[in-house]
């Protein structure tokens, strides 16, 4: 199946600025944004999706978790002594 070239006429202004921003925001073309958003709106995309907090949150490698855990782990003793 060959690609089929498609252009969108008089996309409103807010959403031509969101698509701009999301590009940039995820450092792609805005051809390839376009793709991948409508591909994961319309059920075709594989790819899980990206809303950009993975730099964030939840992108600790292996050594990052243990030394977290290490500085935290007295967060966890409960002083007795405190609480009378």
């Amino acid at each position: 199946m060959t690609a089929k070239h498609l252009t969108v006429r008089d996309v409103p202004k807010p959403l031509a600025q969101a698509l701009d921003r999301e590009a940039r925001r995820r450092g792609t073309s805005l051809n390839q944004t376009v793709k991948e958003l409508l591909g994961r709106a319309l059920g075709l995309a594989s790819a899980p999706f990206d809303n950009g907090l993975g730099d964030l949150a939840g992108a600790w490698d292996d050594a990052q978790f243990e030394e977290f855990e290490r500085n935290t782990a007295a967060f966890a003793h409960i002083d007795e002594q405190l609480w009378r």
